[in-house]
């Protein structure tokens, strides 16, 4: 087996989205920062609601799916279609917009902590006008496995092998093959994890820093940026002196052109001219 070594790192950038809504991005905050299949992603935190109240209003989306996996808080989604859905503490939401959805995110809080993530993960060509579509996933559906040394994976797409046994996260059957986990380390603590060597993955630490690699390649990643790994079958993950928690995410790539403009992710330009035609003509979806 090969161990994956941390190939590139990437530091989140102070920015902000929706009506003014603070976050960090790290992956897509250029074209050229991704990670095939994974175009963005943005993890906000405040406990001001200054900073997140104004949330995100109504706005278009087409060709690639959208991740909220929530830490803290409560947000209320609703949809042009008359969809409504809760993401509250613990729980995620996976939305493929495939040819289009109008959508919004707004808080149902009016103080305390917000925080989160959002990632973005591209469609293949064949997929991209596919009907838009939801998972709702709550927080006692997402798996929660303790590991030997007193820490915590939490399976939100693919699956871990604990001890032979395959455990899966409620996210399955997309073309992407996403893995999504938020682990979570004491001090001294150490998370291996075997994968598929064809799939690109990163990791983002959230709390504290972590080393990754085989000992005698390690290298320190600290939390708000996104470590690249190269191609491999496994990946080694250490605390020192402190704990620590992160997201691993690895994806199958598609290896097709992109052309975004804001919401809209195509593969031509041509496709993205009529995306906007569309939703100036109301005929997004």
């Amino acid at each position: 087996m090969s161990t994956r070594i941390l190939q590139q790192i990437i530091p989140a950038i102070a920015t902000s989205d929706g009506a003014g809504v603070k976050l960090r991005r790290s992956l897509g905050q250029t074209q050229a920062l991704r990670v095939d299949p994974f175009l963005m992603l943005d993890e906000f935190s405040s406990e001001n609601a200054d900073d997140y109240i104004a949330g995100f209003p109504s706005h278009p989306h087409r060709g690639f799916e959208t991740v909220t996996y929530m830490l803290d808080g409560h947000m209320l989604h609703e949809d042009h279609l008359g969809n409504k859905g809760d993401l509250k503490s613990g729980g995620a939401q996976w939305m493929t917009a495939g040819r289009g959805i109008i959508h919004s995110e707004m808080p149902q809080q009016e103080s305390g902590r917000m925080r989160g993530f959002q990632l973005w993960v591209n469609l293949p060509a064949k997929e991209k006008m596919k009907p838009a579509s939801y998972q709702d996933i709550q927080p006692d559906q997402i798996p929660r496995i303790a590991l030997p040394n007193g820490g915590e994976v939490k399976v939100i797409a693919g699956s871990v092998d604990m001890d032979g046994k395959l455990i899966w996260g409620p996210i399955q059957g997309i073309t992407t093959e996403p893995l999504f986990l938020d682990v979570r380390l004491p001090a001294n603590g150490q998370f291996s994890q075997a994968f598929a060597s064809e799939l690109n993955a990163f990791v983002y630490p959230y709390e504290g820093q972590i080393e990754i690699g085989p000992i005698d390649k390690a290298r320190q990643l600290e939390s708000q940026s996104a470590g690249v790994l190269s191609s491999g079958d496994s990946i080694e993950i250490r605390t020192q002196d402190r704990s620590a928690a992160f997201l691993l995410l690895a994806g199958r790539p598609l290896h097709e052109p992109v052309v975004q403009y804001g919401p809209f992710v195509m593969n031509t330009r041509e496709q993205i001219e009529q995306a906007m035609s569309d939703y100036k003509n109301g005929q997004l979806v």
